[in-house]
């Protein structure tokens, strides 16, 4: 029984030797069964530098699996052209997300040879392409995946020499617009007259009057509500709607009239039946009227006033507006639309708009489509009149919460996957500045 013993624990004794002495036990790594991006894409990305700092897109990934006890690293890759012979490593993260910003999806359109320069010959639109890389140990390993190449397609807005169109130092004061003064007047814009200004704005029941640089210096009413101005004149008093307002200050009167194109159609508002027109917002800088809306399958006309007295169709140009025109088809789809009325054309355009979500207005998304905003300028993001209730909001692009922003801070200032914003119930105008960041909540 001893020797039995002893032979036992010498075999536990090499056994466990071995044990301590073989530490390095392999794995043999297996290449994922699946893997690769698992967000939604664009149909085309518009690329402004005015918005460099703002989300291009927000890549998401499957875990790659290679059946190994340890850490898998990811590398997000771009290239310009779908072989990837040459491509440049974006980021590198144990996450299963990054984010590509504008300004670096602009520098990789450049890298394919694409602008916004209608001087040139080159391409103001292409493909960019990505792809991720999993792999295991440091960035050297050869243990590695690939997923598959994703063309994205960009688009360069070309710059275009707009009419010299300026804001001017007049605008618009008072109940009917800014609660006198509680924010920036509306502006009255240049013409081709010395001294005669125009604004597109919209009002609410009140009192108006117009003032040069958001001071009472220099303020203009109308003593006769006659149409004739006078310095510290009365208030005008104006009902809601929305109005071209035309300032004459080499006669010295003023005219006011109603004035809204808008978009109807089966694929907005059942041609009337179920709500007003989508309103356009004017644009200084084109001289042009602008409009993002979510359209459904169906077809559309443009009209002047909610009525149709004045309307635009297309007769089959696919760009050029007529009188009582053909009605235009349009399949569902977030559009920018902008009218040019001096020219009769109009272009309809795929495009990513911001948009207010939250119980503060749609339950979330849960009672209804976001309220769309415009960009009427470069980077300007504009919405009005929204009307609010008691509750909280986010920005977010195409009703999808990919790229959303917040307020962090509450202080003006947006954040990506930021707080939510507190509102109070009313009528507000909403403007967002994506060259700085900030937005506004004026009411």
């Amino acid at each position: 029984m001893k020797k039995i013993s002893i032979i036992l624990m010498v075999i536990t004794f090499f056994a466990l030797q071995s044990c301590v002495e073989d530490d390095n036990v392999q794995f043999i790594a297996q290449p994922p069964a699946e893997f690769g991006f698992t967000n939604s894409f664009l149909t085309d990305y518009t690329l402004v530098p005015s918005a460099a700092n703002n989300i291009g897109e927000r890549f998401t990934w499957s875990d790659a699996d290679f059946s190994v006890p340890t850490n898998i690293s990811y590398e997000l890759q771009s290239a310009t052209t779908q072989d990837f012979a040459t491509f440049e490593t974006i980021g590198t993260t144990t996450d299963n997300e990054m984010v590509v910003t504008i300004g670096q999806m602009l520098a990789i359109a450049e890298q394919a040879g694409l602008d916004n320069d209608p001087n040139t010959e080159n391409p103001n639109e292409g493909d960019i392409y990505f792809r991720l890389r999993a792999y295991v140990g440091d960035g050297n390993s050869d243990t590695q995946a690939f997923s598959e190449v994703k063309a994205l397609h960009v688009v360069l807005p070309e710059i275009v020499s707009g009419p010299n169109i300026q804001i001017s130092s007049w605008g618009i004061v008072g109940s009917g617009y800014n609660n006198w003064g509680a924010y920036p007047d509306a502006p009255f814009y240049t013409t081709d007259q010395a001294n005669v200004f125009v604004a597109y704005v919209t009002l609410l029941d009140g009192d108006i009057k117009f003032r040069e640089n958001n001071g009472w210096t220099n303020n203009l009413g109308d003593d006769g509500a006659d149409g004739t101005l006078e310095a510290d004149g009365a208030d005008i008093a104006v009902t809601a709607g929305t109005y071209k307002i035309v300032l004459d200050l080499n006669a010295n009167t003023y005219t006011i009239e109603a004035f809204s194109w808008g978009i109807v159609g089966s694929a907005w508002n059942d041609w009337g039946n179920a709500g007003p027109d989508a309103k356009f917002y004017y644009d200084y800088t084109t001289d042009t009227f602008k409009l993002g809306v979510k359209l459904q399958d169906g077809k559309v006309k443009f009209r002047l006033n909610n009525n149709w007295g004045t309307n635009l169709g297309d007769d089959g140009s696919g760009s050029t507006l007529e009188a009582d025109g053909t009605d235009i088809t349009v399949v569902a789809g977030y559009y920018m639309i902008t009218l040019d009325l001096n020219n009769n054309t109009y272009t309809m355009e795929a495009a990513s708009l911001w948009g207010i979500v939250g119980s503060g207005y749609n339950d979330w998304g849960n009672g209804g489509p976001d309220y769309m905003l415009t960009e009427v300028n470069p980077g300007i993001w504009v919405g009005e009149i929204v009307n609010l209730v008691d509750g909280n909001i986010k920005f977010r692009a195409n009703e999808d919460w990919t790229n959303n922003l917040g307020d962090d801070g509450a202080d003006g200032t947006l954040e990506t996957d930021g707080e939510d914003i507190t509102v109070t119930a009313g009528a507000y105008r909403v403007r967002i500045d994506m060259n700085d960041s900030t937005y506004a909540l004026y009411h």
